[in-house]
């Protein structure tokens, strides 16, 4: 299998890659700066780096890219700081996940695209009826003015939500949204739900990074997986009970 990463330099989106190659697959990880990647895994030969920033791609060589890829993994997010925040690209998330679909729609190939896309918890999936509150309600509509990521992750969501939907014959897609990341070395217990069962702002649960991209790889390999999530928002925590295994 061949699967593209973006986002593959970030906090995560190394340790999808790394669990990617791990299982023996082609990687072609899009990168700002090769350096920016560990030599663990820039020596692996099943990986194929591509230095280049995303959005200054043309049309045909996303579609170079995407060509053979059986798979699209985003992990792409804004760097915390001022100019990562407030600066350009705002729809940096939003922009990628469009093109891809784009790209992949272009490519003749026998089955769908499958397209995972790193989300927030924080970000409600708009087709079903998910329960916020009105001080929640309150708070992330003035993040969504005041910090562009937040609505930039909002947008990339619902544009697969409502552009692309459950019966494009190029892509399928499933959108992750992980609470609160936390930096742990090894994978652990988690539970996947398809909504929040707690309040972002108010009550976050926690989430670490390797059990995002653990996540992440199962659905882009496992087709069982993959039939009961794609075309969904799975929201993953975290398990906080030892003893209780993964959903």
């Amino acid at each position: 299998m061949i699967i593209l990463v973006v986002g593959a330099s970030g906090a995560t989106g190394r340790l999808l890659v790394e669990r990617l190659l791990g299982e023996g697959h082609k990687v072609r990880a899009v990168v700002r700066s090769a350096g920016s990647l560990p030599e663990r895994l820039t020596g692996n030969s099943n990986l194929t780096v591509i230095e280049a920033t995303l959005l200054d791609l043309s049309d045909p060589e996303f579609s170079e890219l995407v060509g053979d890829c059986d798979s699209v993994a985003s992990c792409l997010g804004h760097t915390l700081s001022f100019k990562g925040i407030y600066g350009q690209p705002r729809r940096l998330v939003t922009e990628a996940v469009s093109r891809l679909c784009h790209a992949c729609r272009t490519v003749e190939r026998e089955a769908p695209v499958k397209l995972v896309l790193m989300n927030t918890a924080g970000n409600r999936n708009r087709g079903l009826d998910e329960p916020i509150s009105l001080a929640q309600r309150a708070i992330i509509g003035a993040l969504r003015f005041l910090v562009p990521p937040h609505r930039d992750n909002e947008e990339a969501a619902e544009y697969l939500r409502s552009k692309i939907g459950v019966e494009d014959g190029a892509v399928e897609w499933a959108v992750v949204r992980p609470d609160t990341l936390l930096n742990e070395e090894s994978v652990s217990d988690f539970q996947v739900f398809e909504s929040p069962i707690r309040s972002a702002i108010f009550d976050p649960g926690k989430t670490s990074r390797v059990n995002v991209a653990s996540f992440m790889s199962k659905l882009l390999l496992d087709d069982s997986l993959w039939e009961e999530w794609k075309g969904r928002m799975p929201v993953i925590y975290n398990t906080e009970k030892p003893g209780l295994a993964e959903s």
